[in-house]
């Protein structure tokens, strides 16, 4: 479960003056066992946090808590709620108030009115019904966030911690006024005390915390700021623990990427940067500034410092950007390589300019939440779909990264473009009816290679090694279940594995060192006769036409599988040796 950290702003704001207890649920949850949950708190005031993703779920809550909890007050705040504020209270007459924008010192107000005199006119940012009618108080001024308490350090959290993502904020707004994107409406960027963000993070380590996402919307926007903090984290992080950032490539500084590539170990921290659009007009459009140019400098010197983990964003939909524009987009973005390409459709979230000028792009969209477009003017619905089941196989094959060599041989060998990969399988998946069932690892593999069969693809010997390579390397232990063609017949493996275990320094001297019997190689290795150096493959991306025997061990203890390759040549001379 994720922490929600609105709640733990306003609970930090409003106590100790007034007591306020934190439930949190999932969407999976289902909504009368939450009624039930809040329903036995007795609650005074129940607020709600509201996003794209949960509204509807909380307002099937909030029919059901007015039916049998009618003098429970009821006030929302959230993204969600905080524009057409209008519409909400119209569209859920059980919501008695809405908080607008930032809550922390609304909400402490609301509850001292609803707590005394009631006179919820005086309380700004708020949104209520007088004589049954929708009153919006004037907005209130922004909070000065160097005087707010900390949210991360009430005690019910800490158990807590070890288990569950943690959000951390150390700046609110955006700089920039991307016309798709609700940040953009902010004016401004304001940081909060960076002595108290040091302060509450070792804390946070210190009790457990493990994954911390940094939800600024951009965190390296001031250079100075976001070098202190990353020194800091280096020279502070705790074992096992993973810093992730939103960060804007086109304006990262070398001299910063060139001192994390210097400094940072391996694995702690993971960027996430939004691509969106390789398109200058399509970018222009929604008032998007992106130098492609740099953007590639920084995500290119990150990757070859091997120490960070990338993630880039891409949406289809945005305006003026067709299905050949897409295509190119997703193909110069997955061109970098990096491990995870997220492929997202265009919301038409409400408060953006891009909702309010839907008209110019004709476009269709759904009534509610998440408000996906359903096309526009250069995109129709049926390539929606089409771009959909691209995401589907994108998420299953290369973000889970279950295949990867075996990917990069059929991207760079077999297919004209990864974008091209991704959609005729994704189009052969549909066909299937493969999206509405789960799947194994052993399945992935299964259906890949009957896609390919199917096909008639060429190279299949190669392409079934890598992938059998790639599967080997994903178990834990000596695989029972099939799904390839065996290459060597019970007598011929039984032959390789006595030649093994009388000459295992030809294997390796780490291999050696095992002194493993042939019963212990029948139960922990797996061999394979692979038709060029496998080796070499992997090192170079090049095919060398000279047979290997491939031997994967998976050490009883560490379960971890250790890959070996022998010439077949080195065997055979061998064995004549011997003779």
């Amino acid at each position: 479960m994720h922490t929600c950290l609105a709640l733990r702003y306003l609970k930090a704001y409003s106590e100790p003056d007034f007591q306020v207890e934190m439930a949190e649920y999932t969407i999976k949850d289902p909504a009368i066992n939450i009624v039930s949950d809040l329903y036995m708190k007795k609650p005074d005031v129940l607020g709600f946090s509201c996003y794209i993703w949960n509204i509807e779920e909380t307002i099937k809550v909030i029919e059901m808590i007015k039916k049998i909890s009618p003098e429970t007050a009821i006030i929302l705040g959230g993204p969600e709620v905080s524009y057409d504020v209008a519409h909400w209270l119209d569209r859920i007459p059980d919501a008695d108030f809405i908080i607008v924008n930032e809550g922390e010192i609304s909400f402490k107000h609301f509850l001292s009115e609803h707590s005394g005199e009631k006179r919820y006119e005086k309380v700004a940012g708020l949104a209520w019904r007088k004589e049954g009618k929708p009153t919006i108080n004037p907005p209130r001024e922004k909070l000065d966030l160097k005087t707010v308490a900390s949210p991360y350090r009430f005690q019910e959290d800490l158990d807590q911690l070890s288990k569950r993502v943690t959000y951390f904020e150390t700046s609110r707004g955006c700089p920039y006024s991307c016309a798709f994107c609700l940040s953009s409406i902010e004016v401004g960027v304001r940081y909060f005390d960076i002595q108290k963000v040091k302060d509450d993070l070792i804390f946070i380590m210190d009790n457990g915390a493990k994954t911390i996402k940094f939800v600024d919307r951009t965190f390296n926007i001031k250079r100075d700021y976001a070098l202190e903090m990353f020194q800091f984290l280096i020279e502070n992080r705790r074992p096992g623990v993973v810093f992730q950032f939103e960060i804007t490539a086109d304006i990262m500084r070398p001299e910063v990427i060139a001192y994390l590539n210097e400094n940072a170990p391996a694995g702690l921290f993971r960027f996430e940067i939004g691509v969106q659009s390789t398109n200058d007009h399509v970018n222009e459009l929604v008032q998007r500034r992106q130098n492609f140019e740099k953007l590639t400098r920084t995500v290119m010197t990150v990757k070859e410092g091997g120490k960070i983990a990338q993630h880039l964003d891409l949406i289809a939909g945005l305006p003026e950007e067709d299905y050949a524009s897409f295509r190119k987009t997703f193909n110069d973005v997955f061109a970098f390589g990096v491990e995870e390409v997220q492929l997202g459709f265009l919301k038409m979230l409400r408060g953006t300019g891009l909702r309010l000028t839907a008209d110019r792009h004709e476009y269709v969209y759904m009534n509610h939440s998440p408000y996906e477009i359903l096309g526009n003017n250069v995109l129709s619905f049926d390539e929606i779909i089409k771009i959909k089941r691209v995401e589907d196989v994108l998420e299953k094959y290369w973000n889970d990264h279950r295949m990867d060599e075996t990917l990069h041989y059929l991207i760079h060998h077999v297919f004209e473009s990864p974008f091209d990969f991704f959609q005729e399988y994704g189009d052969y998946w549909e066909s299937k009816g493969w999206s509405r069932i789960g799947h194994q690892l052993e399945d992935l593999f299964a259906r890949l290679k009957e896609f390919l069969q199917h096909r008639g693809t060429v190279h299949e010997e190669v392409i079934e090694s890598l992938m059998k390579y790639d599967y080997f390397s994903r178990k834990k232990h000596r695989p029972h279940r099939s799904w390839w063609k065996e290459t060597l017949s019970k007598t011929e493996t039984d032959q390789y594995n006595r030649w093994i275990k009388n000459h295992p320094e030809l294997v390796s001297e780490e291999f050696e060192v095992y002194g493993l019997s042939e019963k212990d190689l029948v139960k922990h290795t797996v061999l394979d006769l692979v038709p060029f150096d496998l080796q070499h493959y992997l090192q170079t991306r090049e095919i060398n036409e000279n047979p290997v025997l491939s031997l994967i061990y998976y050490h009883p203890k560490t379960h971890e599988p250790e890959h070996y390759t022998i010439p077949l040549e080195r065997i055979m001379l061998e064995e004549q040796h011997s003779v």
